[in-house]
């Protein structure tokens, strides 16, 4: 009996080792830079996760993440906003103090006096804001922004430039996946030159209660979004499980992006390396990303004029310099990486975290 109870013993140890070998913690201290005193109730989450907290009276702060990167986002009333990146292969994890930098009132007032907000934005600028920063597909239909007065448009006519700023997180409900995402916008800006959109900013999950059949019906529908994302496939070219997935990579000319070739071999060492549990790829240009296991949306193929009969949902990536993927399938450096085709139609709407997970 003895010899018993110790083999189960170790096999409850080895389980636990092994289930805490998926997650790491994170703990640190907020205070300011200029006093370096403590700052109590300072938000603290990593962007596009579920995970966030806020930081106690000494100022202090835990988190308990599933292995992976993450920008860890730290805001504070009257302090501009400080974004750390972080991942279980840190060895400081444990003990990371965050410092934030008051705002700079003189510009605020300078921006606010010189203000070039649009009075009547929404009725002007609304609708073309949701299609560019929730979208135009079918998951668009089952969002709702619950707090408008808190977005603000501007528009400058020497610049032909639209800009869209908000005084507070951008409360999103998203009804076709389960999800509530506070959006902390930075900006949002379309140039009517180039007819190029762009936006930054720190999206926070919360999931949505339902009943059983609403959690089946969530459940399915991430799921369907998940499959031929951007983050299944840099959770594919990590796990080198591309070709088994449905991708196919192709390499574009530079001089001539009708040129393409067949990336034979995503995981050549010249390109594919793995340090310290990270994928590092040496990899510029642009890359056609193909994905066989899913047909585009009938919506996309009609709003670009494509085939109705396309069978492969077809998106690029523009690098500048290579990147490296974690785990979790984040990525860095995002600002150097552009989405092109499928991928670009694919916003807010379709967004999932990173600590979404397609297990039960």
């Amino acid at each position: 009996m003895k010899q018993i109870l110790l083999s189960s013993l170790a096999v409850v140890l080895s389980f636990a080792a092994f289930a805490q070998d998926k997650y790491f913690s994170i703990s640190g201290k907020i205070v300011s830079q200029k006093t370096q005193q403590p700052l109590a109730g300072a938000s603290v989450f990593c962007q596009n996760t579920t995970k966030g907290t806020v930081s106690n009276n000494d100022g202090n702060f835990f988190l308990r993440l599933a292995n992976g990167g993450y920008d860890l986002v730290v805001s504070y009333t009257g302090y501009e906003t400080n974004v750390v990146r972080i991942s279980n292969a840190d060895k400081q994890k444990d003990s990371i103090k965050i410092e934030l930098k008051e705002q700079d009132k003189a510009m605020t007032e300078v921006v606010v006096a010189g203000s070039a907000e649009v009075a009547d934005g929404w009725e002007k600028y609304g609708q073309f804001f949701l299609a560019n920063f929730i979208g135009t597909t079918p998951n668009a239909d089952s969002c709702t922004i619950e707090n408008k007065s808190v977005v603000k448009f501007y528009f400058y006519k020497k610049r032909n430039k639209l800009k869209v700023k908000s005084t507070e997180n951008i409360v999103i409900t998203n009804n076709a996946l389960g999800y509530k995402i506070k959006y902390q916008l930075d900006s949002f800006v379309y140039d009517y030159n180039t007819r190029i959109s762009s936006y930054t900013g720190y999206p926070l999950f919360e999931e949505l209660t339902g009943s059983p059949e609403q959690q089946k019906i969530w459940k399915r529908n991430r799921y369907r979004t998940y499959i031929g994302s951007r983050l299944h496939f840099m959770r594919c070219w990590y796990d080198s499980t591309l070709k088994d997935e449905g991708y196919q990579i192709e390499m574009l000319d530079a001089a001539d992006n009708n040129k393409a070739s067949v990336l034979e071999d995503p995981y050549d060492p010249a390109i594919y390396s793995v340090d310290s549990g990270d994928v590092e790829l040496n990899i510029k240009g642009r890359i056609r990303v193909n994905y066989k296991n899913q047909v585009p949306d009938k919506k996309y193929l009609a709003i670009n004029k494509f085939p109705a009969t396309a069978k492969v949902q077809i998106s690029a990536l523009d690098i500048v310099d290579g990147f490296i993927i974690e785990e979790n399938g984040y990525f860095y450096e995002q600002s150097e990486v552009t989405n092109i085709g499928y991928w670009a139609w694919k916003k807010l709407a379709e967004l999932l975290p990173y600590d979404y997970n397609t297990e039960p």
